[in-house]
């Protein structure tokens, strides 16, 4: 049985930690957040010490080092733009880290991390489960026995509608959310990328607080991306029945269907990490840069080719 600590406890994604920590036979000792609204823990482990401030949540684990009750591990569910200073304190508290996407903002914090990684000798792991979804997983190996010279025609479509709590919050600002492509997006362009091969082009149509567009030229494949926050775009007929999300991946106009089985991959992913299998800095890096340059080059005009939603738009 290892044990864990969890920074980010009474954010939205914690329970998915929590049921994975339990679901894995662990045992979560401590965990932090600046907000108490914590009685999720009473339901997996409410023998966890809990903090509100940071200093005391340090000083707890340093103490049960010194009582021979090391932290195993640190999962980290806080806002985007402290994940790195999370990485580097677990990492400094001899635990290996698991982190929610994006795992840092920057590709320069992953080289930063992976020194960090070097001088602690821990690891660094994040959680990418479209990888291990069995459609995505299926995709996968049929792009892999397609004949080397075919390239695919790909569209990928998310609307998760928000409401205006959204811009208010952290994720609203940019310098700490990365901006709507990463802050919801960033799994699908590590997915993309895992299936059909190394971005060779990244062109941007779209770049808003709600939404983003663009094209992506993959090893394999042209995709053409749409993500956005904005109710207004979700299709009418999936409104009139109430509906305020839309997740579609077509392939030569083929739907590939992955909406269902994502309630245990985030066990399964952790799984994996006590197996030594996890996904880490290595693998975290180019969608990390994927969006770093989704959100600072020049928006291009609606020419050629563009993903269909846009037409209204142009």
């Amino acid at each position: 049985m290892k044990n864990f600590a969890l920074i980010g406890v009474a954010g939205y994604i914690a329970p998915r930690h929590l049921q994975a920590i339990r679901d894995t036979k662990n045992n979560l000792v401590a965990a932090l957040d600046k907000f108490d609204t914590v009685g999720i823990l009473d339901s997996y482990f409410p023998s966890a010490d809990f903090f509100t401030e940071f200093e005391r949540f340090d000083r707890h684990l340093d103490k049960l080092r010194r009582l021979g009750k090391k932290i195993d591990y640190v999962s980290i569910c806080t806002p985007n733009y402290l994940h790195d200073s999370h990485i580097r304190f677990a990492l400094r508290h001899q635990a290996d880290a698991i982190c929610e996407k994006p795992l840092v903002l920057n590709p320069w914090n992953v080289d930063a991390l992976e020194e960090i990684e070097k001088e602690t000798g821990k690891r660094v792991f994040t959680i990418l489960q479209l990888r291990l979804h069995p459609s995505i997983i299926a995709l996968k190996k049929e792009i892999e026995a397609s004949p080397k010279d075919k390239s695919f025609e790909v569209d990928l479509t998310y609307i998760t509608s928000r409401g205006h709590w959204y811009q208010t919050s952290w994720k609203g600002d940019n310098s700490k959310s990365g901006g709507v492509a990463t802050n919801i997006g960033i799994h699908f362009f590590d997915m993309l990328a895992w299936v059909f091969g190394d971005v060779k082009k990244n062109t941007v149509h779209l770049l808003t607080a709600d939404s983003a567009a663009g094209v992506l030229e993959l090893g394999k494949a042209k995709v053409r991306w749409f993500l956005s926050i904005d109710y207004n775009n979700v299709p009418d007929d999936l409104k009139a029945k109430g509906k305020r999300t839309y997740r579609s991946l077509t392939m030569e106009g083929r739907e590939i269907e992955f909406s269902d089985g994502f309630t245990d991959l985030h066990t399964k992913s952790y799984e994996q990490i006590l197996l030594g299998n996890g996904f880490g800095l290595k693998e975290a890096r180019p969608s990390i840069q994927t969006v770093h340059e989704i959100r600072n080059q020049e928006i291009a005009p609606l020419q050629g080719d563009y993903h269909p939603m846009l037409k209204n738009k142009k």
